[in-house]
């Protein structure tokens, strides 16, 4: 008994979830193809709006190009923090000739 209202229970869950609604909507636009497709899970998930294998590999790439944009202004950033430290860091040799101009005034 357990098991039955477990299986109904999930029933209403995907009943009221809509998948069995997609499910049914999706195999009947596949029964109703002229040309059945060569791979029918591809053809589920293209109707459930998943990317095509095409798509998926054009996705794939501008995702690869984005990250290496990330990297590489990610190089840029710490370059230029190194030159700002570096820039607005005192020369070695005024350090010394400002304490002793100080030591002088007292």
């Amino acid at each position: 008994m357990a098991t039955d209202s477990k299986k109904e229970a999930f029933r209403k869950f995907l009943e009221t979830a809509g998948v069995i609604d997609m499910l049914t909507k999706s195999l009947v636009q596949l029964y109703e193809e002229p040309e059945k497709p060569a791979n029918a899970i591809d053809y589920i998930r293209t109707a459930f709006g998943a990317p095509t294998p095409a798509e998926y590999d054009t996705l794939m790439e501008e995702k690869n190009q984005v990250t290496a944009n990330c990297e590489d202004l990610q190089k840029q950033v710490e370059e230029l923090k190194a030159k700002v430290e570096e820039l607005s860091a005192p020369p070695e040799g005024e350090e010394g000739a400002e304490e002793s101009a100080e030591s002088a005034a007292k």
